[in-house]
Formats: structure tokens, sequence, C-alpha cells
């Protein structure tokens, strides 16, 4: 399964600013706080619909420097496959059966994930796609009219409701929402 691209979007308001990588949209959401236009600006991640907040002020290269994530460094592990080091709580038991497992607990986990993933991915993605568009509707539409009833729909599966209940919401808001929850 390949990993989505990384997407960003910039909404001022119910208007699409920028939508695209972080450095973009970034540079976008500068030239605007810049311009003293800074109110209503929200960033989201489009894979997961978290509005991120970024601090905008200052010269645009020292922004990007602090806002933008480091490039991966060689830590512990296997940097050049990308494998990240992080804290992981199990009951006793589970640390018990994991330590019986050959080749040892970071293969076999990375065994488990894996086997999971492969488990229905189109469910999962839609799953995933539903909770995204619900977080980024919540934010900018969580006080438009049949709002309760597109998340209904939204939750349903119910794509044809969902989209009829949104048809009178900002064109912007509407098509990211359409945009989203087609993506499955």
């Amino acid at each position: 399964m390949t990993e989505p691209q990384e997407s960003y979007s910039a909404f001022v308001g119910d208007r699409l600013l920028a939508t695209g990588e972080l450095r973009k949209v970034l540079l976008k959401a500068k030239q605007r706080h810049d311009g003293g236009e800074h109110h209503d600006l929200l960033i989201f991640d489009d894979q997961t619909g978290q509005q991120l907040e970024f601090d905008l002020r200052g010269p645009t290269e020292q922004m990007l420097e602090r806002e933008l994530p480091p490039p991966r460094s060689a830590g512990p592990g296997r940097p050049k496959l990308g494998v990240v080091s992080r804290e992981v709580s199990l009951l006793p038991r589970h640390w018990d059966w994991l330590e019986q497992e050959p080749n040892g607990i970071s293969a076999a986990l990375r065994r488990l994930v894996e086997e999971a993933s492969k488990r229905d991915p189109a469910e999962q993605r839609a799953r995933k796609s539903r909770a995204a568009a619900s977080r980024f509707m919540t934010a900018l539409a969580g006080n438009l009219p049949s709002y309760e009833e597109a998340s209904r729909a939204l939750f349903a599966g119910d794509q044809a409701g969902f989209e009829e209940h949104i048809k009178s919401w900002p064109k912007d808001v509407r098509k990211k929402l359409e945009e989203m929850t087609r993506k499955r």
C-alpha cells in the first residue's frame, strides 16, 4: 500500500486560499498574514482533516525554518527504511507474548501491523476519509444549515445524501468535502 502524498489546505473563512505541499500553503498564508489579513485563516492537513497551528510571524525564511518539519535524520533503527522509534505501552502478558516471537519484538510488531493493514484496506481508507472529512467539516461548517444531517449521512456512507445536505454550502468548503469523501 502506498503512502498518500502530504497535502494541506489553507482557508480564509469559507474560501480556499491554497492547497498542496506545506511549503506552498505556508507561503500563501504568510503573504496573507503579512498583508494584515490573518483573521479567519485556518490550515488543515488534508489526509487527517486536522486543523494545524503555525506561527507566521517574522521573516519568511525564519518562519519556514521554524514551521517546516526538519528532514528525517539518521537515528536509531533503520533510517533508510524510514523506521521511527516511539514508545509503546502494553500489558505484561502482551510483552511476554512478544518476547517469545522469533526475530524480536520490533519485527513481531511490524508483522502484526502489516497483517492488520492488509485486512480490508478499502474499509480502512473509507473510515479514515470519513474521520478526516468530519474534522474538517466541524471546523468550517459546524454552524451551517444541515450540518447534523450531513454528518449523519457521512458516517452512514450515504454519499448522495451527504452531497444533498451540503449543496447549499459555500463552494470551496463543499468542493473540499466532496474531494475528501470521494477519494476512498
